[in-house]
């Protein structure tokens, strides 16, 4: 079993330095780790919980890494969790990567470093707190958490343990992001006005055929501290993103995304809105209850107006007094267009150059720095997305204090900024 970070003691620390002194000046390979790679002793030993579509994309990233150990993998659904397991012991070449389904005996493990949380949106504040509690670093996939109560609970609970938590808002380690990004920062367009963020909408949808949960998935812990809730294939896997009981439809699946870009160029990793505005269309055939359009509108204190609509081309553009900036994946755009031959050029204001999303994470874990995507950054791009759910639904106009992080003046609005949990689960 490998040995992480965690049981590197001090006393460990200076025999190695001791050692090392009556040490050869050559060292065999073999010695370092198998090709090359760091000893196991100073390899980042990670657990992966959530092995869907996104979740094996992420283990797979931190499989790539040569200075990391994936050594158990946690699902609910046990044919997800077996494919993991291959996935790693077949990078490994051996049958040392263990199976769990409960992720609370994962994360009791003392060797394990730190963890990926790539699960629906309603498990991730129950995962982080307690994976923080045990004293794992947390990659944890966007949107951070399902509700705005959630969401403070787990960047509160990361600063309490001292914990590096990494967002998996993973256009803030790309490059066209960040070239854009430092274009607007610098006031290469001017006073910035207007931002508009596009996200495509969802049809609605969701066959309600019900039936028992097949035998390889344990639904009731699919379900977790969502409501109880008939099984029906169209309500769990990659579908659950089109329900507000668990994600939050295309707005709550993108706006870690294209928003938390346009906080980027404007410096809003901590703060937020003060009004918030939109309307939407909600579903009324189908199983999937989560908005199919959305047009909402976020002014910030100074002023600036943030568009948030499927109308919206997609991405991120500002627009500023003397031109505008766009940016997409693969994608990026300006007016005037000689911005564009910028890119080389020395700024003012320049973002750390990330060597990949997962890479700076594990840089973090080494470091103990602030990741390109920590913990607050990613609850204020997420706190936008919950507010305008709210203002759709209630079909009014929001003040919101980003200080408090309160709805002014409007008890059924902040009532709405969390969600009871099904018993026993708690934060």
């Amino acid at each position: 079993m490998a040995q992480g970070l965690n049981q590197i003691s001090r006393r460990h620390f200076l025999a190695a330095a001791g050692a090392a002194l009556a040490a050869p000046l050559f060292i065999p390979a073999s010695a370092l780790g198998r090709a090359g790679r760091p000893a196991p002793s100073e390899r980042i030993v990670f657990g992966c919980i959530g092995l869907g579509g996104q979740g094996m994309g992420d283990m797979r990233a931190t499989l790539g890494l040569p200075d990391c150990q994936v050594v158990a993998v946690c699902d609910v659904d046990k044919d997800h969790l077996n494919a993991a397991q291959r996935a790693v012991n077949d990078r490994y070449h051996n049958t040392g990567c263990k199976t769990y389904g409960d992720f609370r005996e994962l994360l009791a493990r003392k060797d394990i470093d730190a963890v990926n949380i790539v699960t629906p949106n309603h498990w991730h504040a129950l995962l982080g707190i307690a994976a923080a509690k045990a004293g794992k670093d947390i990659y944890c996939e966007k949107p951070l958490t399902l509700t705005l109560r959630e969401g403070r609970a787990l960047v509160e609970a990361v600063k309490r343990y001292e914990r590096v938590l990494q967002v998996g808002s993973q256009q803030r380690s790309g490059g066209e992001f960040r070239f854009t990004t430092e274009l607007v920062r610098n006031g290469r367009i001017g006073k910035v006005h207007t931002i508009e963020v596009g996200i495509g909408g969802k049809g609605p949808g969701g066959r309600g055929d019900f039936t028992n949960p097949p035998p390889n998935l344990d639904y009731d812990m699919w379900l977790g501290p969502a409501p109880l809730a008939p099984y029906c294939a169209d309500r769990i896997h990659w579908n659950w993103r089109w329900f507000n009981e668990y994600g939050g439809g295309q707005l709550m699946d993108w706006i870690g995304h294209h928003l938390d870009i346009a906080h980027m160029g404007m410096g809003w990793d901590n703060t937020g809105p003060i009004e918030v505005e939109g309307t939407g269309t909600f579903p009324t055939v189908g199983i999937w209850n989560a908005a199919t359009n959305f047009d909402i509108t976020a002014t910030y204190r100074d002023g600036t107006k943030v568009n948030i609509s499927d109308k919206n081309q997609g991405g991120t553009k500002w627009i500023g007094t003397d031109g505008w900036v766009y940016v997409n994946r693969g994608k990026k755009d300006a007016s005037p267009k000689s911005l564009l031959g910028e890119e080389h050029l020395r700024r003012p204001i320049e973002f750390y150059r990330s060597p990949g999303h997962m890479a700076n994470f594990v840089e973090c874990i080494r470091s103990r720095g602030v990741p390109v995507a920590p913990a607050e950054t990613g609850h204020r791009s997420a706190s936008v997305g919950h507010l305008g759910t709210i203002a759709m639904m209630l079909g009014r106009k929001l003040r919101w204090n980003p200080e408090t992080e309160q709805v002014l003046d409007d008890p059924a609005a902040n009532a709405m900024l969390g969600r009871a949990m099904r018993e026993p689960w708690q934060i």
